[in-house]
């Protein structure tokens, strides 16, 4: 069996692709791309003649047997378009489908976007959660930034252009004003990182162009509190039953909670709702 290397691309820069990286890709006997016009370009930057064969998420099943038939006396290189293989794409099942069969899996290091962006974001990132791109549909993109209300972990999403704001605009609403790092075209020509909150990134990207990695703060621990998500819920439960109680506007009431919990306004809208109920305990 020979060996399929899994090689890291550069996310924009081409000078950042390692040594290793190229010498591997001139060497194995088929390089299975994400897209060959995009691979082709690179290759022939520098000067390589490894014959290309497609491998993405339409095709991943045809391909595999042919890949694998390659494998069994030759050596391939997995690439994506941009950064590690595997991140987001299919690779993932190559390799787990290379192993299983005897090939040898060497991982041939590049640049990432995630880690990239991390780097640079002024977030934490010692304990960070990637969550690559979300749902197309606003309601199952909502439905995933709601289930990181409370987790106290940086998170990293993938946007295209086209949809960056409306995230944003989920974001607001899901997650509140939290502070955010927006990379835009990192490692490119046209490189910008924004840091500020997601109300100020709407803001600044009035046409947002290029490829997006948002860095999002994760949910901060009240002081001195050993249980985050459950000091923080109880507490503005409790603000919102006295706002209630002192007469306060149902819109007034949750914005104010909303904004002074750092709480989604329509998580509190709902804890209104079942305060008025009659059947409430």
């Amino acid at each position: 069996m020979g060996t399929l290397f899994v090689v890291g691309t550069p996310i924009g820069n081409l000078e950042d692709l390692t040594p290793r990286a190229a010498r591997i890709l001139g060497q194995v006997d088929l390089i299975a791309a994400e897209d060959t016009r995009v691979t082709r370009r690179l290759l022939s930057h520098l000067g390589i003649k490894t014959p290309l064969i497609s491998y993405n998420e339409n095709n991943r099943r045809e391909r595999l047997p042919k890949l694998l038939e390659t494998l069994a006396s030759g050596n391939v290189a997995l690439v994506t378009d941009a950064g590690m293989p595997g991140i987001s794409d299919p690779g993932t099942e190559l390799v787990a489908r290379a192993a299983e069969e005897g090939a040898a899996v060497e991982s041939v290091p590049g640049a990432s976007a995630v880690t990239t962006a991390i780097a640079v974001s002024g977030l934490p990132g010692n304990d960070f959660l990637f969550l690559g791109f979300l749902p197309r549909k606003r309601r199952e993109r909502l439905a995933r930034l709601h289930d990181q209300v409370y987790s106290p972990h940086t998170l990293v999403i993938f946007e295209a252009p086209h949809r960056v704001l409306a995230t944003l605009a989920d974001m607001a609403e899901a997650l509140g004003d939290r502070r955010i790092s927006v990379c835009r075209e990192l490692t490119k020509l046209h490189e910008e990182v924004f840091r500020g909150t997601v109300n100020e990134a709407i803001a600044y990207f009035p046409s947002p162009r290029g490829e997006f990695v948002l860095v999002i703060q994760g949910n901060l621990e009240p002081s001195g509190s050993t249980d985050p998500a459950g000091a923080q819920l109880s507490a503005a439960r409790d603000r919102l039953a006295e706002l209630r109680t002192l007469g306060a506007a149902p819109k007034d009431a949750v914005s104010q909670v909303s904004s002074g919990f750092g709480l989604p306004r329509n998580t509190v809208y709902r804890w209104w709702i079942d305060l008025e109920r009659p059947d409430r305990p």
